[in-house]
């Protein structure tokens, strides 16, 4: 799906094109975002800035959307998009925007800030899993490549049963934060034939290891996604063991 097999996750108001471009040397993917589309999910956001929370809010979301894809044109890194909805409408209108900027699409079904639940997004769709199916069927629809950034450790969520239907509904990708359950990603890719990328605590060599060990396809750095150091660490250590094992 990109190469080499290093994301960079997505930091919401922080994640934009020029963070993108700044990892370029090392990362084959970025995911920008998150952006809040509908009314419902840019109200919850702007109760977030309120407590001091940064957050991209611009006036026109799908426009943004559209302005730092297309700055990210000739930038050798697979573009990416995270995007949160209390509604299916404007997944599918994000798709298509995704589709025209050969962009990948990711909704968000991560967050777990009680703004962001409460208004419906986030992660209460991986309880809401009958929704989260139709916002993948809606962009599967438009034909951009679709995936679902998930969490682990969710009370009364599994993983490894909601992926298949996941991928039945037109999902190409699954990027899981593991929290503390690094072995849900062998659960996870034991289930489905999705592209599974593993996030959280990817620094170095030994992460990098555990997640290949458990099946990862690619893995992702999150909060030091700004940091060159780190990046060029996993990097590395992604190169090794790939060198190693195939």
């Amino acid at each position: 799906m990109f190469s080499p097999p290093l994301a960079l996750a997505s930091l919401s108001g922080q994640s934009d094109a020029d963070w993108a471009r700044a990892g370029a040397d090392w990362a084959g993917c970025a995911v920008l975002g998150g952006i809040a589309l509908d009314q419902p999910s840019r109200e919850a956001a702007r109760a977030l800035v309120a407590r001091d929370r940064t957050e991209f809010l611009p006036d026109d979301p799908f426009a943004f959307v559209d302005d730092q894809l297309a700055r990210l044109e000739g930038v050798p890194i697979q573009a990416a998009f995270n995007v949160r909805s209390a509604s299916v409408d404007p997944i599918r209108r994000v798709a298509r925007i995704c589709r025209d900027r050969n962009a990948l699409l990711e909704i968000n079904a991560h967050c777990r800030q009680p703004e962001l639940c409460a208004a419906g997004c986030g992660e209460t769709l991986l309880a809401d899993s009958e929704r989260l199916c139709r916002y993948v069927e809606a962009a599967d629809t438009t034909g951009v490549t679709v995936g679902v950034k998930v969490r682990a450790e969710v009370p009364d969520v599994s993983l490894s049963s909601l992926c298949p239907r996941l991928e039945a509904a037109g999902a190409s990708f699954v990027h899981v934060d593991a929290m503390d359950s690094e072995a849900v990603i062998e659960e996870i890719v034991d289930s489905c034939e999705l592209f599974v990328i593993a996030n959280n605590g990817v620094r170095d060599g030994a992460s990098v290891r555990t997640y290949l060990e458990y099946g990862a396809d690619a893995v992702s750095v999150g909060r030091p996604s700004d940091n060159p150091v780190v990046l060029e660490r996993v990097a590395r250590a992604l190169e090794s063991e790939f060198v190693t094992r195939w």
